[in-house]
């Protein structure tokens, strides 16, 4: 997948123990668009809350 300049993405990987890595892809890593990616990609890092809300949310 080719990303514009005004486009990031979150790329989340799951191993087989079931651990969450997070990384933003992006052409420019300081526009806009790649920022709001890694605060949401911290919050999802970091809050055990918003882990188990989205958790929760699937299945």
């Amino acid at each position: 997948m080719e990303l514009h300049e005004n486009q990031a993405a979150l790329v989340l990987t799951i191993d087989d123990a079931g651990e969450v890595s997070v990384d933003v892809a992006a052409q420019d890593s300081t526009s806009l668009p790649a920022e709001v990616c890694k605060v949401i990609a911290m919050k999802l890092i970091n809050d055990e809350n918003f882990q188990e809300e989205i958790m929760g949310s699937i299945g």
